[in-house]
């Protein structure tokens, strides 16, 4: 359809999460500092170079047989392996499987994790960079304005993006449920494990100002300080830390229970019975059970914030079959809008001959106009009827003249 021209059409050779090792994907990954580079080097007139954690996809535009394999053979020679190599762990896609393939990415419904918002930016990284390096032809340049669009309707027209489905995310949608607004909640990090750092980056990201860490080891916390720049504070009190939070975020990965229904129930007490959200974010935990049955304490664990992840996952794999057909729509209306563009100028040109042929029976035939209507008639169809009776297959043919000239319309004069 409208992804072909006689100049050529969209081609993609890639490796994702599907089709080739983290390993391989590492060695084809590149920073945005090295990508006008690689642009330069791959000597394409027209290209992309997307690379993400999840894959790694050169895109352009022209003739497949000659581009896809001088694009296979940059990425073998970019990972110093054979080309059977690259073959066997990438793919090649061309025409209108470009275009359905780069809006499915575009949404995040090829990602690992589906409706991933992240690879949108990413996407736009890239056509920045293409942009800058003056790769950009308007072949590229019409598809990728395309399937921003498209992406942008998806996330507004599917429930895609909406359900948490990392335990950060997790943490903070149960977070958002007892809260709501973030801006005057405050949260204290007990701790600096991995999922206590992650979460934080979240709530950070959801909008929570006041916040504050503290752990055992000092030099930890300030390490953590440093990182999000929030402040720390000595860990001598536990009860006057909890007593701060209206969020506490606990990862002590201690070797017992640290926080006990007692220190609970005294730090409410500071609080003015104000209630708290304990995330308990250790394996095996941090928090004592029994402070679920606190009045105006809420404890989640590490379970409950994984029960909450998987009903996410399961939410956006069912929202993934609306999606995938909205894209497979803005695709169609993309290559016919394109197709439509690129009949442009033979019309123009079919428009010129007509001019010229009625020019030329109205000064042959003088101010007779019924002749000057015959000649042009005669002439218009003498080219079209010889080239119709070569044609292998009349049905065809007939078809299309049907479809050109609205043969069977019933309003068609006889």
């Amino acid at each position: 359809m409208g992804a072909h021209t006689s100049q050529g059409t969209y081609l993609l050779v890639g490796a994702n999460h599907r089709s080739a090792p983290l390993s391989m994907r590492d060695i084809l990954f590149a920073e945005d500092g090295e990508i006008p580079v690689i642009l330069q080097t791959l000597g394409l007139d027209q290209a992309l170079y997307l690379a993400t954690c999840d894959r790694v996809e050169i895109l352009t535009f022209g003739d497949p047989d000659v581009l896809i394999p001088q694009c296979q053979a940059f990425l073998a020679n970019r990972a110093c392996v054979e080309l059977s190599a690259i073959k066997s762990q990438t793919y090649a896609l061309t025409g209108e499987t470009v275009v359905r393939h780069l809006i499915g990415v575009a949404s995040g419904l090829d990602s690992l994790v589906i409706g991933e918002p992240q690879v949108l930016g990413q996407v736009k990284a890239a056509h920045r960079l293409a942009r800058e390096s003056g790769r950009l032809g308007s072949e590229l340049e019409a598809l990728l304005q395309a399937v921003f669009g498209a992406a942008k309707k998806v996330r507004a027209e599917t429930a895609i993006g909406e359900k948490p489905v990392s335990m950060a995310a997790a943490a903070v949608a149960v977070a958002r449920d007892m809260f709501g607004d973030f801006s005057a909640v405050s949260a204290v990090l007990l701790g600096d494990g991995d999922m206590g750092q992650m979460a934080v980056e979240g709530f950070l990201k959801a909008g929570v100002q006041n916040f504050l860490v503290s752990a055992p080891r000092p030099a930890r916390a300030l390490a953590v300080s440093r990182l999000f720049e929030i402040p720390s504070a000595p860990f001598d009190d536990l009860v006057w830390l909890l007593a701060q939070a209206d969020i506490a975020l606990v990862a002590l990965s201690a070797p017992m229970i640290a926080i006990d229904a007692a220190r609970v129930q005294a730090a409410l007490k500071k609080r003015k019975r104000k209630p708290m959200l304990i995330l308990d974010l250790s394996v095996p935990g941090d928090v004592d059970p029994a402070v679920e049955r606190v009045e105006d304490a809420f404890l989640y664990s590490l379970e409950d914030l994984e029960r909450v992840a998987e009903e996410g996952l399961t939410h956006r794999a069912r929202e993934a079959g609306a999606a995938w057909e909205l894209v497979d729509r803005e695709t169609q209306s993309f290559l016919k809008a394109r197709q439509g563009r690129e009949a442009v100028p033979a019309i123009v040109k079919l428009r010129g001959h007509f001019e010229a042929e009625r020019e030329r029976a109205l000064k042959e035939a003088g101010n007779d106009a019924e002749r000057a209507t015959q000649l042009m008639m005669n002439r218009l169809l003498h080219a079209p009827s010889e080239a119709l009776r070569r044609i292998e297959n009349p049905p065809t043919a007939e078809r299309l003249l049907e479809t050109l000239f609205r043969l069977n319309d019933e309003e068609t004069p006889r």
